[in-house]
């Protein structure tokens, strides 16, 4: 897809902070069926009890730690990363959310099936932004900033600093709180929303050649993207 100067810089410095962002939806895994199983109740109020501050506290420390330990996500590995967002990410993420949003008003559109074709190539997407990213973090550490919430608060923003060679990094989330817990819907790095940056152009593409236009564009990225991996 084509962007506009501005826009072009603006997402550039948005996929550069991509490098620590690459971390913000890799939570950690659920427990296993075995542990669900002899503690459901335990398992259940650990989903929900949790402050989102706490939340997305454990998020950071568990899957920093999980990249240091593994050679292959620091290298990039897409079957790795792919295997990553599929187990650790998506259980905690409310990713129709997202991607409705980043389609914006076309979403309402578009099919059932090309809404989830949206969904499927917009993860695509990210999953290999991601794997460049995943490559470059070694050091880094998260400082979740105070929380300014109340206990009936069902939708707030978790702001937090990555701290690493250089200036901190601002990254925030926007998170839900549902029966299953908190889901984190948007990132924010440097300022820039995850959400709001793809919002313009996936509205240009849809004016041009509409909803199976964009959904095209994403699949010729994400080709694009897999070949480079190669």
């Amino acid at each position: 897809m084509t962007d506009k100067p501005t826009r072009r810089a603006s997402r550039s410095r948005f996929i550069a902070g991509l490098v620590v962002a690459s971390t913000a939806l890799a939570v950690f895994a659920p427990a296993t069926q075995a542990q669900q199983a002899a503690a459901p109740v335990a398992t259940a109020a650990a989903k929900t009890g949790v402050t989102a501050d706490v939340f997305i506290k454990n998020i950071s420390t568990e899957v920093l730690n999980a990249i240091r330990a593994d050679k292959s996500l620091q290298s990039g590995d897409t079957r790795k990363v792919v295997a990553l967002v599929d187990t650790k990410v998506l259980p905690n993420v409310n990713f129709h959310r997202m991607t409705a949003s980043a389609v914006g008003r076309n979403w309402r559109q578009a099919t059932p099936e090309q809404q989830k074709r949206l969904q499927d190539e917009f993860k695509n997407l990210l999953i290999y932004t991601y794997a460049g990213a995943l490559s470059q973090i070694r050091d880094q550490s998260v400082e979740v900033r105070p929380l300014r919430a109340r206990a009936e608060d069902t939708d707030l923003v978790v702001r937090t600093l990555v701290r690493g060679q250089g200036e901190p990094i601002q990254l925030d989330y926007r998170v839900e709180k549902t029966a299953d817990g908190w889901k984190i819907y948007d990132v924010n790095v440097m300022g820039a929303w995850l959400v709001q940056t793809y919002q313009s152009s996936f509205a240009q593409e849809v004016s041009a050649s509409g909803v199976d236009g964009l959904i095209a564009k994403l699949v010729e990225r994400n080709k694009q993207l897999a070949a480079k991996k190669q």
